[in-house]
């Protein structure tokens, strides 16, 4: 199975040898004669076998003395399908030191996050991926540096600090070491190359960074421009032909993105427009969670199609990607209001919420006629539900505003970094929200790959419509086989459930 390889030596030489792309993102090719790293499917001819090694993180080779690879790019891939799956320490950080924390709290805030010591994690991470907690920020750092130089007109100085440097002379220092020459030649480079290849292109609008995020193939963007739309909330996300576009808070500040699914394959081209371009490495990372980019889709589709039940399903639709969020609080909130109603309800009680608390997109941002409004914070939506209670069941409108308080307090934290079993406590602890809303957010925060959610009336009605048992417990037994893929075959069951029964459809 792809997303299960190992470090083999042989295993990755026949990978590299064949330039197998599904293996980008999985492991680099550092090459020992030229001191250069690349991704396995790199158009160069392959080197001699005893003139490379193979290391799990372009972090790794990078603190190993080796530079990028300008040709093939290799930091300009999809991530490892291995942080979707680990739930350790060295996969939570991962993910949260793609959202940039390193930056925003240093070492010792990412392991505040991870209920360990600095010095604790910094022997996990080296262990486990051979780079330290500061190697990989380094190499995230450099990436959006890259990103920056080669699609924005943003002076060279001004880079430097948007990506999270401390000064020109390190990101200077970093850049020449990583890629082997200084940003000047990467911009210039950049500019007589007509479009970018991997990073970004400089074709968008005036004020925005319009950028590639590359996937695995195959993808399957109808199903989440579906869910997407099926859930947009008036006036804060739109889905319009192949684009989703919506408003964003991010860690400096609103912006907005504009997403399009179908332009291009491999790749999904996402415009962002931000107030603080330090956001611009957050973002990416947010929206590939949201769409489960960095996903292994023929290795859940092995698993899966082995199912005589679900293979004609998986036919149908090979690369089903499971829906993530770019706000995690509101995805918590929208969650809660759709505990026992509709889709349509859900939606229609978000609108109500984001009208009357949310704020006024920037006039700098907006673009006329796309999304004007950023849903609203918990801090502001524990004071208005305190105010004035939301409509609905007296049960729910608790449960919201309960959650709402630890989310506004900070009692409650919901980061990608979140173990999931420790998650899942916490909130079945709050009153109001029990396992179905907590396995749901596990799913769509974590992007936890294996939650079934036997519970859940579609899920079940899905599964008795393909002749499997709708009873969870039965279902349950049953689904083990699927494991650890059971929240892309309850996606498929979902679906299954509003093709033979679209009026029972739930907020899923």
């Amino acid at each position: 199975m792809v997303g299960a390889v190992l470090l083999d030596h042989d295993t990755c030489y026949r990978a590299v040898s064949a330039k197998d792309s599904r293996f980008d993102g999985q492991f680099v090719t550092a090459v020992r004669t030229t001191r250069i790293y690349c991704r396995p499917s790199c158009p160069v001819p392959p080197p001699k076998a005893r003139n490379v090694e193979f290391l799990r993180t372009a972090a790794a080779a990078q603190a190993a003395g080796y530079r990028a690879c300008r040709r093939c790019l290799p930091d300009a891939v999809p991530g490892s399908p291995e942080w979707n799956l680990r739930a350790d320490a060295a996969g939570r950080a991962m993910r949260l030191i793609a959202d940039g924390v390193v930056e925003r709290e240093g070492v010792p805030g990412l392991a505040d996050r991870l209920g360990y010591s600095s010095r604790q994690l910094g022997r996990i991470l080296s262990a486990e991926l051979g780079a330290g907690p500061l190697a990989l920020a380094r190499a995230q750092r450099a990436h959006t540096a890259r990103i920056l130089i080669e699609t924005t007109p943003l002076g060279l100085a001004d880079i430097a600090f948007a990506a999270g440097f401390g000064s020109v002379r390190q990101f200077n220092d970093t850049v020449r070491a990583v890629y082997g020459v200084p940003p000047s030649q990467l911009r210039n480079e950049a500019t007589r190359r007509r479009r970018p290849a991997g990073a970004g292109d400089t074709s968008g609008p005036p004020g925005a960074l319009t950028l590639r995020l590359p996937y695995r193939a195959p993808f399957d963007p109808h199903g989440l421009l579906d869910h997407l739309a099926a859930r947009a909330v008036d006036r804060v996300e739109t889905v319009e032909g192949g684009r989703y576009r919506r408003t964003l808070r991010l860690p400096h500040g609103p912006a907005t993105i504009d997403l399009d699914l179908t332009a291009r394959p491999g790749a999904v081209l996402a415009t962002l427009r931000a107030t603080d371009p330090r956001d611009v490495g957050p973002a990416v990372s947010r929206l590939r969670r949201l769409l489960d980019l960095d996903a292994d889709p023929q290795a859940v589709d092995a698993v899966l199609g082995a199912d005589p039940v679900l293979a004609p399903l998986v036919a149908a639709t090979p690369g089903i990607r499971l829906p993530g969020t770019a706000d995690p609080a509101e995805t918590a909130v929208r969650t809660v209001l759709g505990q026992q109603v509709s889709v349509a309800a859900a939606r229609t009680a978000a609108a109500r919420l984001a009208a009357s608390l949310g704020d006024p997109l920037p006039a700098e941002l907006r673009t006329g006629d796309g999304p004007d409004l950023l849903f609203p914070d918990p801090a502001t939506l524990a004071d208005g539900l305190a105010a004035s209670p939301p409509g609905g069941p007296a049960r729910r409108a608790e449960a919201l505003r309960g959650l709402c308080a630890v989310l506004a307090s900070g009692d409650l934290v919901l980061d990608a970094g979140r173990d999931p079993a420790q998650l899942r406590a916490e909130l079945c602890a709050l009153p109001g929200i029990g396992p179905w809303s907590a396995g749901y957010l596990a799913m769509r925060v974590l992007g936890d790959p294996d939650e079934l959610l036997a519970s859940d009336l579609a899920v079940r009605r899905g599964a008795e419509a393909l002749g499997l048992p709708g009873e969870a417990s039965a279902l349950t037994g049953r689904a083990r086989a699927w494991s650890p893929w059971r929240s892309y075959a309850a996606t498929h069951l979902w679906r299954a459930a509003a093709s033979a029964v679209p009026s029972v459809r739930r907020n899923t």
